[in-house]
């Protein structure tokens, strides 16, 4: 008995209905198709992975069956490893082609995805991949590059239109009864997954919020709404960096606010500038990106790396932060990059002691942005600018009256901001005024003596010999054009 002949699409970081190239090239085959997703318990079980990850992508399928479904069709849930799955589709069903985006993800997805293109070449089956958001695969250096990017971003955007499913499909890998519940569970507190709610937040920055991005933008408080808050949408792929270019680039209101507009824009395209540069090298995953930089030094103080974890460094803005971050799963960049500045340069710590937690806690976890800037932030590049950030500075200069920090740091919700910045300046007469409702710890470290040993240490390291030929290197793979220009 002859099996019957179908196609797949395959989604992976793409969980939208337009815009979208497989869709588009599985509705114009003659071979109708069935599109899936696998939670592999290989993915699932990794350490820069958590629930929160799993409950956005499951909901943002279930949006995505709600508008398939008037069409008779549905993205199928399996939960097995992806050569499992294929090994059962290609036993049971004739596979003519497999359609979907070429993923820029961690080491192990790439294995994954040789495995998977031996089991499909063994089967005679084709696997049809397509670019994601402009990244480019195999390229050697980044000549031309941004010139592609901009031909990518002014392209026209994909209108899908799908029809009714022509057979039956039963899934011998469904979600188990436990996992669907813990999925179903989504928080409040987090955004809301999904293709519609993408163009909402997308929709009001343009319409209102984005008048503010420029001015805003290092503000932890005030960056939460004058933000697009489109990060985690991009993350998993609800809308597309075209869509969400084009978008902005023709709103009516982009005459009014062009430097918060532009700024936006300038931004998504060093989204997929730092996804590239993964696409390229992704051992920024596991080593640093300067291989010099793999025999430095580091303290690593267990007590300091929990402290940060937690929450309860003494530090009210690197408290308050990450306390934030947990709870809700978002906080804006230059609060990230103080977070790691602090971890790795005041604390002295290897950035692998803090690279997966803060993977775990952003909902827009993405490992091409992740693992690149998280290291562009711990300065183990070797050509750029160290940045290393004062909490104390940044503190007063972005959230002068403690607000945010009131926020999430409860103890100090009643100290005045006179002392918010800096609460252990504060003599007990003070104390004494002050209604505290618990303690809240000294700081964990003295932020300027740390910072003066760690701006030491790091410039002193930069004139290491591996690190200096290793950063010509990253120059030549990684810049564009003027190789005098060291920006990466």
């Amino acid at each position: 008995m002859s099996k019957q002949r179908i196609n797949i699409v395959w989604l992976k970081r793409d969980l939208r209905t337009q815009d979208h190239l497989p869709f588009f090239y599985a509705e114009l085959a003659a071979v109708d198709y069935i599109p899936i997703f696998v939670f592999e318990p290989s993915m699932m079980n990794r350490m820069d992975c958590s629930k929160r990850h799993l409950q956005f992508i499951y909901h943002s399928i279930l949006e995505m069956n709600v508008t398939l479904q008037e069409m008779k069709r549905e993205v199928i849930i399996f939960h097995a490893e992806a050569t499992e799955v294929f090994s059962y589709l290609t036993k049971n069903y004739d596979i003519d082609t497999v359609y979907s985006y070429q993923e820029s993800g961690v080491r192990a997805t790439w294995e994954r995805d040789k495995e998977v293109t031996k089991l499909l070449n063994e089967n005679g089956s084709k696997w049809q991949q397509f670019q994601r958001d402009g990244i480019v695969r195999g390229i050697k250096n980044r000549d031309a590059w941004d010139k592609q990017w901009y031909a990518h971003a002014y392209e026209p955007i994909i209108e899908n239109n799908f029809s009714p499913q022509r057979f039956d499909f039963s899934n011998p890998f469904p979600l188990h009864e436990e996992l669907k519940s813990e999925f179903s569970k989504y928080p409040d507190v987090f955004q809301k997954p999904g293709e519609l709610l993408a163009w909402k937040y997308l929709t009001s920055f343009c319409e209102e919020r984005g008048k503010d991005y420029s001015f805003k933008i290092s503000k932890p408080l005030e960056s939460r709404r004058s933000c697009s808050r489109i990060s985690p949408y991009l993350a998993w792929g609800n809308i597309s960096i075209k869509q969400a270019y084009q978008f902005v680039k023709h709103h009516p209101n982009f005459v009014n606010h062009k430097r918060s507009f532009n700024g936006f824009l300038t931004r998504l395209k060093w989204h997929c500038h730092f996804i590239q540069k993964f696409e390229v090298e992704c051992d920024y995953e596991t080593r640093s990106v300067n291989r010099g930089y793999e025999s430095m030094p580091y303290i690593n103080d267990p007590e300091m790396i929990e402290a940060w974890k937690n929450g309860t460094t003494g530090l009210p803005l690197v408290d308050a932060c990450m306390r934030c971050l947990k709870q809700t799963g978002w906080i804006n960049f230059r609060m990230r990059a103080m977070l790691v500045s602090v971890l790795t340069h005041h604390f002295d710590c290897d950035w692998k002691a803090g690279v997966t937690h803060l993977a775990q806690l952003f909902l827009d976890y993405e490992p091409g942005i992740h693992y690149t800037q998280f290291q562009m932030q711990a300065g183990t590049t070797g050509i750029n600018t160290i940045r290393i950030y004062n909490p104390i500075k940044q503190s007063k200069d972005h959230d002068p009256d403690g607000i945010f920090i009131k926020k999430w740091v409860d103890e100090l919700r009643n100290v005045p901001s006179a002392f918010i910045h800096e609460p252990w300046i504060m003599t007990e007469i003070d104390k004494s005024f002050i209604d505290l409702k618990t303690d809240y710890p000294p700081p964990i470290i003295d932020i300027t003596q740390s910072g003066k040993t760690a701006r030491e240490k790091l410039w002193g390291f930069r004139k290491n010999k591996e690190v200096k030929t290793d950063g010509m290197r990253i120059v030549q793979t990684h810049t564009r054009n003027n190789r005098s220009k060291r920006t990466i």
